[in-house]
């Protein structure tokens, strides 16, 4: 009631209690607890191994799906039950960033060699779609994954505990392909990030076999083997000069165009018929990126847009070019106000013996 004095009681402190108060620098704390999050994002999450060129997480999933006795060979089983295998077994963090990183392993368009092998809705190229959840997709390892966990059970790695203590768990995978080269990766630490380019696995393991008989050879001995990256979705690079740096120093840009060519569609339409467009780009990005520019009239040589894309014939856009307009100038404009011509940065950043490093094409080779 109101005028009424409240009346509160506290538990006093037992007998033997010693109050203990710390005086803490706080600019130290912020220092100390902040280098801490960037080691643990640095090495346990962001960065991959040279060696296997895996991160912790894409590690721990091939590693659980291997002990669970899932097969190329058998039934696929549901993600969310990998999912809740890795969580509760080896990777002390959310269900969401597991199951990303396994539908990236499953995404064609994403990885020059698939992982995992999967069945249901894992999005679309570009993003643009978004994968089912977990309850409704279904996964299991592809032939490579096999590949990549091979003979783990007769100590050919070592082994550590898990995050609770309880369990162990491989430190590397034994990686019998060059997992970190051909398909690449991408991933953002603290203070630094990396970004690798796919490439194809023949052209890599012929680099390698020739290094392992000629240990001295050149950077241009081996771009002979590998000429330059095999992006999954196709496109063509454009020069080769940033490519070359990216092999020899570890960064590097080069430009990736998408593959065109032009075709008289009807006895009057002229029209550039699209096939490949450059790495992570889709074709829900290109098509809206050419209606604003037509509706702007800062194109003006285009009179309609089909999207015939299908499962059989893939990628296949058809833009129309008006009568009287030269179908190479318009597709010169389309490379230079479109994602049809994006850049490609090459940042060779990965764990060596434990360190972050920037590697070129020949160190990388000679790590695995």
């Amino acid at each position: 009631m109101a005028g009424m004095a409240r009346r509160t009681t506290t538990t006093p402190p037992p007998e033997d209690f010693e109050e203990n108060i710390t005086d803490i620098d706080v600019a130290e704390e912020m220092r100390s607890s902040y280098l801490e999050y960037a080691y643990s994002v640095i090495y346990s999450r962001a960065l991959p191994d040279a060696r296997d060129g895996l991160k912790p997480v894409q590690r721990r999933i091939l590693f659980q799906m291997n002990e669970m006795g899932l097969r190329p060979d058998r039934g696929h089983v549901k993600c969310a039950r990998v999912v809740g295998d890795v969580m509760g077994r080896l990777h002390p963090h959310g269900d969401s960033a597991i199951y990303d990183a396994l539908v990236r392993l499953a995404q064609p368009w994403a990885m020059r060699l698939n992982l995992v092998d999967g069945h249901g809705n894992f999005g679309s190229l570009g993003g643009d779609d978004s994968p089912a959840a977990m309850r409704y997709t279904e996964c299991r390892p592809t032939s490579a994954a096999m590949a990549m966990v091979e003979s783990i059970d007769e100590e050919t790695v070592d082994f550590g505990p898990n995050y609770d203590g309880q369990e162990t768990e491989p430190q590397v995978l034994p990686a019998a392909i060059p997992n970190l080269l051909v398909n690449g990766t991408s991933g953002i630490a603290v203070g630094m990030a990396t970004n690798m380019a796919p490439h194809n696995l023949g052209e890599v393991i012929a680099a390698a076999r020739y290094l392992l008989k000629h240990p001295d050879a050149s950077l241009e001995q081996l771009m002979k083997y590998v000429p330059g990256p095999d992006l999954p979705t196709g496109g063509r690079i454009a020069g080769l000069d940033g490519v070359r740096e990216a092999y020899a120093t570890g960064r590097g840009i080069f430009r990736t165009r998408a593959a065109t060519r032009i075709e008289q569609i009807s006895s009057r339409k002229t029209g550039i018929v699209v096939t490949e467009l450059p790495y992570g780009i889709g074709p829900e990005k290109v098509i809206t990126r050419i209606k604003d520019l037509v509706q702007s009239k800062k194109i003006t040589g285009i009179s309609d847009l089909k999207d015939l894309t299908d499962r059989n014939s893939g990628l296949n856009l058809v833009i129309e070019v008006r009568s009287g307009f030269n179908p190479e100038a318009v597709l010169r404009e389309l490379y230079r106000l479109t994602p049809m011509e994006e850049t490609f940065g090459i940042n060779n950043v990965a764990l060596v013996d434990g360190q972050p490093r920037v590697r070129g094409l020949r160190e990388m080779r000679s790590i695995w």
